[in-house]
């Protein structure tokens, strides 16, 4: 369902109890590393007021609910590289925080041949409550930490963490992990090449998906409108399922990305 950023409401609709949880989800604010970490799917939380959306928690926990290790690899990588971290708490299924408002998906009806119930018939006023009180308050809350490191004159890069199914409508996926660019693809393929350099690794340039203005928020906006270096990082989740593979995906981007920055 599309919903236009500018759409208004006769009638406001509330979405979050006081005693629920913020949809932003922060760490190191205050961090000195230049890059900025953001987790557009790292929460499958679903407001008590959508009833699971109709889905069993299962279905909510796969794929279709959230990127699954991504929030555990993002919390390692910022504690390595002492980086702040915004991330956000609930589920895409609710309203997908990395697609504009007036996108087609930003509040999805079927995914990966999923009915969701809960999004078969959502009012005007219903889908601005998502946006007002989970989409809104976490893109400003990434804005507020970009607005106070340029006005304390601090460099920034801003680093998307994603993670991708194996096997998305039927079809597999044969790469490990993928760099996502469109304008400025400076950083994301100078990390595209020191990750084929560590060996054994397939990596997707602009897979399994790609970046633009009609399907993509986060980079836009946060990273393209201010000129700075980005990529949105997309690891398969069978790579990182475990704490194992999070800490090994973590060290490795710790690893690479303060050297590949410096040579930009």
């Amino acid at each position: 369902m599309a919903l236009s950023a500018h759409s208004d409401s006769h009638s406001p609709v509330s979405l979050l109890a006081a005693d629920e949880a913020s949809p932003v989800w922060t760490q190191r604010l205050d961090g000195a590393s230049p890059f900025v970490l953001i987790g557009d799917h790292a929460g499958c939380a679903v407001p008590r007021r959508l009833s699971s959306l109709g889905l069993p928690e299962a279905e909510l926990r796969r794929h279709i609910g959230w990127d699954i290790g991504s929030a555990e690899v993002a919390l390692r990588l910022s504690a390595m590289l002492k980086a702040p971290l915004v991330m956000q708490r609930y589920s895409r299924l609710v309203i997908d925080c990395n697609r504009p408002l007036n996108s087609a998906d930003s509040i999805v009806a079927i995914s990966d041949g999923t009915v969701i119930p809960g999004n078969a018939s959502v009012s005007a006023a219903d889908a601005q409550a998502r946006a007002v009180e989970i989409f809104q308050p976490y893109h400003a809350a990434i804005s507020a930490v970009l607005d106070e490191r340029k006005r304390q004159r601090a460099a920034s890069a801003l680093i998307a963490i994603h993670s991708f199914t194996p096997i998305w409508e039927g079809r597999r996926r044969p790469w490990q992990v993928g760099v996502l660019y469109n304008r400025d693809p400076r950083l994301a393929v100078a990390l595209g090449k020191a990750l084929e350099g560590e060996g054994g690794l397939n990596v997707g340039y602009n897979e399994p998906y790609d970046v633009s203005d009609e399907t993509d928020h986060s980079i836009p906006e946060h990273g393209e409108r201010r000129g700075l270096p980005h990529v949105e990082l997309e690891i398969r989740q069978d790579l990182i399922a475990d704490a194992a593979g999070q800490q090994q995906w973590a060290a490795r981007l710790a690893r690479l990305l303060p050297p590949l920055l410096a040579a930009l």
